[in-house]
């Protein structure tokens, strides 16, 4: 079975942790014997995100004037290298030594009139106090938004509509490779003009999650899971009232209401990805990945 694995940030960087190099290792060598154990059984696809890291080289290049900060479509560019090397590396490490993977950098055409280019919505970065948010805000002309008990910064973030690399992963996967991709929700980019052939980066992040269920519809996958920090998708989450929804179909799942700056993308993209290909979806944590991927755990979308 094909399956496309989308994690979350949680399986780099837990919230509030240090934003080092070795505590992204030490996350993803706790990560990798479970998705090792996916690969043994199935061939596997691995996406993940990078919002605290393009975040972090945003700051790191801002705070060095000797030139133009980069922009975040090259900031994206570089998290899918260096993330992609951590995955690879440590997934290797816990795989058959003759296994074969590779990470892919991963352009994601989006539409120059996308909505979202007029309302930032997508966290980037480390939390921050309201007052610091507030400072940074004014110095560098940033818009930032809550987040739970603290503000981060928010950028747009378009809908992805073609993954440039497409078919050089599908050949990957065609020859028995474990491929990373698609990191981040991919590079933003776009052409320069209508009908044009010049490809250009964005100034933008694209949700991971909608990123995702695009390249597993398009690898053609049998399920799709987004791999998170929670066991599964909660209807009247944070009530008395709450209660983890097991198996549901899309318009059961529909019926409910999910926050926009959580689990409201990953419901979404896992609503697509079934409704457009009759397969299966999944939300749950990334510690019970074997489980989900049997249909034991975690919330599972299927088709009505």
């Amino acid at each position: 079975m094909r399956v496309v694995v989308a994690l979350g940030g949680n399986a780099l960087l837990k919230r509030g942790e240090p934003m080092t190099a070795e505590r992204q290792r030490a996350n993803v060598r706790l990560a990798a014997p479970a998705l090792a154990a996916v690969a043994a059984e199935h061939q596997l696809v691995l996406s993940h995100g990078n919002g605290p890291q393009v975040g972090l080289l945003a700051l790191q290049a801002a705070a060095y004037t000797e030139v133009e900060p980069y922009p975040l479509d090259v900031l994206g560019a570089q998290t899918e290298g260096m993330i992609g090397y951590v995955l690879e590396q440590e997934l290797g490490n816990e795989m058959p030594p003759d296994a074969p993977l590779a990470s892919v950098l991963t352009m994601i055409e989006v539409d120059p009139n996308d909505p979202a280019f007029g309302n930032p919505s997508k966290f980037v970065g480390p939390v921050y106090t309201q007052d610091k948010a507030d400072e940074l805000g004014a110095a560098k002309a940033w818009t930032f938004k809550q987040d739970g008990d603290y503000w981060r910064r928010v950028v747009p973030s378009p809908e992805p509509k073609r993954i440039i690399e497409i078919r050089p992963i599908n050949w990957l996967l065609d020859k028995g490779v474990v491929v990373i991709c698609a990191g981040g929700g991919g590079v933003p980019t776009m052409f320069s003009t209508a009908g044009g052939r010049d490809l250009v980066g964005v100034e933008a992040v694209i949700d991971k999650d909608l990123a995702s269920q695009l390249l597993a519809r398009d690898v053609d996958a049998e399920l799709l899971i987004l791999a998170t920090d929670v066991d599964g998708v909660y209807a009247d989450w944070g009530t008395a009232d709450q209660r983890k929804l097991d198996r549901v179909t899309p318009s059961q799942l529909r019926a409910q209401q999910f926050a926009a700056g959580s689990m409201g993308p990953k419901v979404e993209a896992t609503l697509r990805f079934v409704e457009q290909t009759g397969r299966r979806a999944a939300i749950g944590s990334l510690a019970e990945i074997t489980q989900i991927v049997d249909g034991t755990a975690g919330t599972q979308v299927v088709p009505a």
